[in-house]
C-alpha cells in the first residue's frame, strides 16, 4: 500500500478535486497511540489494490499535523477521533469509522 502524504492544507482542495472521479481514503493516525498503530497495521496488511476500485488513500500524521487534522473535521462534518478514517467522494465525507472500528471490509464497501 502506498500512502500519499498529507502534510499541506493545500492538499485538502486536490482531495476533493480527486474525489469526483475516484473515492479517497482519509486516514489521520497518531503516531503516539498503540490502537492507531493497530489500525493502520491492519488496514495495511488487508489492502489490495485491485479491489480497492483505484481508492486514492492519504495518510495523515495528525500529531505533526494538528491543523489539517482540524481542517478535515471542519470541512468534512465530522468530529475529530484518532485513529480515524474518512471516505471521500465527490467532496463529501460519505463513511468515517475510528478506532477498532476502521475495518478494511467495511471500508471497501464504501469504496464501489
Amino acid at each position: 500500500m502506498e500512502w500519499e502524504k498529507l502534510t499541506v492544507l493545500e492538499q485538502l482542495d486536490a482531495i476533493v478535486e480527486a474525489s469526483s472521479s475516484r473515492p479517497v481514503l482519509l486516514l489521520k493516525h497518531s503516531t503516539r497511540c498503540s490502537i492507531s498503530s493497530t489500525a493502520l497495521n491492519r488496514l495495511e496488511r488487508s489492502w489490495n489494490a485491485a479491489e480497492t476500485n483505484n481508492t486514492l488513500p492519504f495518510y495523515l500524521d495528525l500529531i505533526a499535523h494538528r491543523d489539517i487534522s482540524q481542517a478535515i473535521a471542519e470541512r468534512f462534518h465530522v468530529e475529530h477521533q484518532s485513529p480515524q478514517a474518512l471516505i471521500i467522494k465527490n467532496g463529501t465525507c460519505v463513511y468515517h469509522a475510528s478506532h477498532f472500528d476502521i475495518q478494511y471490509a467495511e471500508l471497501l464497501k464504501q469504496f464501489a
